[in-house]
């Protein structure tokens, strides 16, 4: 029996969220994944459809397709700091990957998020890949002109596919952009270090009327205008969820901590999610 959520299932186009139907089936002979090679086709699609308008380094890059047509995109990437994933699985830190972005587009059926992520990580698996990490970002933010870009995002479809629930990350302060994506830290002290890409992370900033970086005065530029075209906005932390896709890292998660749970749909409706045993066959 259909596990009974007050959740919905969100989609994205052109950066803005919407709700498929409660309980909505995938047809899977509609659709196919594929491994992607490049970086070009899912970038031009996350960067055109994904709320934080931003691309991580990629390590394995996956499609949704349907009639020919690329409705979505799984990214498993490497983070910054390696101990976002040996702190979960401790391995090496190649043996697992960070789902650093999954988004579907809002003509997929409700229950096309779990029925994707399992065929992704039935390719890791195979790879010899033992874990993954994700994580949810709940808090909502908005533009500075008030139109809401993110409503909250608490992971239903983690939770149905059965992803060990590991707890919330430290809240942190976050520096919002003008239209309501964050200029994250790293980015940040790129600019401030003068590091490679620097003048990438820069440009986040000049997009919204900051004067041209210079090499030689990147400290005064970065304080005047982060002042200027930044606002803060205290962040409770993201949702951390993990997968042992290797049946021999199970060893390694905890038992699940209580999922979070959203209030529910505007009308309060519940919706059922069909859970997905990512050991089974297609």
């Amino acid at each position: 029996m259909p596990a009974q959520l007050l959740l919905f299932n969100q989609r994205w186009r052109l950066r803005r969220d919407s709700c498929r139907p409660a309980g909505e089936p995938i047809n899977p002979r509609l659709y196919e994944v594929a491994e992607l090679a490049g970086d070009r086709e899912p970038k031009d699609f996350i960067l055109t459809h994904h709320y934080s308008a931003s691309y991580p380094s990629a390590r394995f890059r996956f499609g949704l397709y349907s009639a020919g047509n690329l409705v979505g995109i799984a990214l498993l990437s490497h983070p910054c700091n390696d101990r976002v994933l040996t702190s979960v699985f401790p391995l090496n830190a190649s043996d697992s990957v960070e789902l650093g972005r999954f988004v579907l587009l809002d003509s997929v059926p409700a229950n096309g998020e779990s029925w994707f992520l399992a065929r992704v990580f039935e390719c890791l698996r195979r790879k010899g890949l033992a874990g993954v990490v994700s994580f949810s970002d709940p808090v909502p933010r908005s533009a500075i002109t008030g139109a809401i870009v993110h409503r909250g995002h608490f992971g239903i479809c983690y939770q149905a596919t059965s992803a060990t629930f590991l707890g919330r990350t430290d809240p942190r302060t976050v520096r919002l952009l003008p239209d309501g994506t964050v200029l994250n830290d790293r980015a940040i002290q790129k600019i401030r270090a003068g590091e490679q890409g620097w003048q990438y992370a820069a440009a986040l900033l000049e997009k919204f009327g900051a004067s041209p970086a210079s090499a030689e005065n990147r400290a005064d530029w970065l304080k005047t205008w982060l002042a200027r075209l930044t606002r803060r906005r205290r962040h409770s932390g993201n949702y951390k969820y993990a997968w042992a896709i290797d049946p021999c890292a199970r060893r390694f998660l905890p038992p699940s901590l209580p999922y979070p749970k959203p209030g529910g749909l505007p009308n309060g409706s519940p919706v059922s999610l069909v859970r997905i045993d990512l050991d089974a066959k297609p």
